[in-house]
């Protein structure tokens, strides 16, 4: 299959820590390869809200967004998502608020449903959360309609004892990020739709479901003042090397990792390519590592980018957010991620 130019292309980032680095050393890394997806004309940069992962600094969408626009020139930045069960909304609709007062139409407003953390993480985020309450997940069709009203320029009427109160998450906002609504089931899929909401089906964490999901979203989508049509893209996660054997190789340290993952195996920081060279797979666990590597686009230039234009053509979509997952070399500089910022480079060119 040949190249489509027209498939637009996004990024997004966990800010992985690797055994050889610091997580200032990971954020390092993180913002040069956004200035380098910047440089190379990718559409949009989102960064995820993930907690107490010894692999993940992307803990605090907000800031991690700051630092991100700032460094960059005219890539879009956002959330993939702010997991908004943990945060109050009025506080969610202050910070993008603020961050889009600041980089006027290049902010994204990317919300979740998940946790994304552990049980007892995810309590103590909700008890010290500025008024979540125990029911916020089931809420949350709540919570999204108070972030979408509060940053609107006019603000909303609160009503506290029998008294209205106007209350705005900016004082004077002149433009609102694009709010999107992200999931890996039908429940937000379904929710976009009734809303009139841009969706995003997480394809790189869950790849099943994908086409149900996205065509669920689009027969029942209704048309709302900020958007007249259906309007979604998937992620998937990338590993693009100068030829499919070393694709294969600095894909082994993030395949490592989730395999950890989804067997409850002890979490570290992620692994070097020559360190997970030294793994042996189980038997028991070859099929559930074949699964999720299967759902990935890993391969040379022309290889991964027939398959992401494939993956485009498959799913009806005009834009793919890049998930770059490719390991780092034993002497890789701890501030940066050289083999992340060529599979950018590779699938742009």
């Amino acid at each position: 299959m040949t190249s489509t130019p027209s498939t637009t292309l996004s990024v997004l980032d966990l800010v992985p820590v690797r055994t050889d680095q610091s997580s200032g050393e990971a954020i390092s890394a993180s913002l040069s390869l956004a200035r380098r997806a910047d440089e190379l004309g990718y559409h949009r940069y989102w960064v995820a809200e993930h907690h107490n992962m010894p692999a993940v600094a992307a803990t605090n969408p907000p800031v991690l967004i700051g630092l991100i626009a700032a460094a960059t020139q005219r890539i879009r930045v956002g959330s993939g998502g702010v997991m908004l069960p943990n945060h109050a909304p009025l506080v969610v609709a202050e910070q993008f608020g603020l961050l889009e007062a600041a980089f006027p139409g290049r902010i994204d407003l990317g919300i979740g449903r998940a946790p994304g953390t552990d049980p007892v993480t995810s309590y103590a985020l909700r008890h010290g959360a500025g008024g979540v309450s125990d029911e916020a997940v089931t809420r949350f069709p709540e919570y999204v309609e108070n972030v979408l009203a509060m940053m609107e320029p006019e603000g909303v009427g609160l009503t506290v004892a029998g008294r209205t109160h106007a209350l705005k998450a900016t004082p004077v906002a002149r433009s609102v990020p694009t709010i999107w609504l992200l999931g890996s089931s039908d429940y937000s899929a379904r929710l976009a739709a009734e809303k009139g909401m841009p969706y995003v089906f997480a394809h790189h964490f869950s790849g099943q479901g994908t086409a149900e999901a996205l065509e669920l979203y689009r027969s029942s989508f209704r048309p709302s003042p900020e958007l007249a049509e259906p309007r979604t893209f998937l992620t998937v996660n990338a590993v693009v090397a100068e030829s499919d054997e070393e694709a294969e190789r600095q894909a082994l340290p993030n395949l490592m990792m989730m395999l950890a993952l989804r067997t409850g195996s002890p979490l570290g920081p992620q692994l070097l390519v020559e360190e997970a060279e030294k793994l042996e797979v189980p038997a028991a666990h070859a099929p559930l590592v074949e699964a999720m590597r299967s759902r990935w686009v890993v391969g040379g230039p022309a290889s991964a980018r027939a398959q992401l234009d494939e993956l485009a053509a498959t799913y009806g979509v005009d834009e793919v957010m890049v998930h770059p997952v490719a390991g780092a070399h034993v002497g890789t500089e701890p501030d940066r991620s050289p083999q992340r910022e060529e599979t950018l480079r590779l699938l742009a060119a």
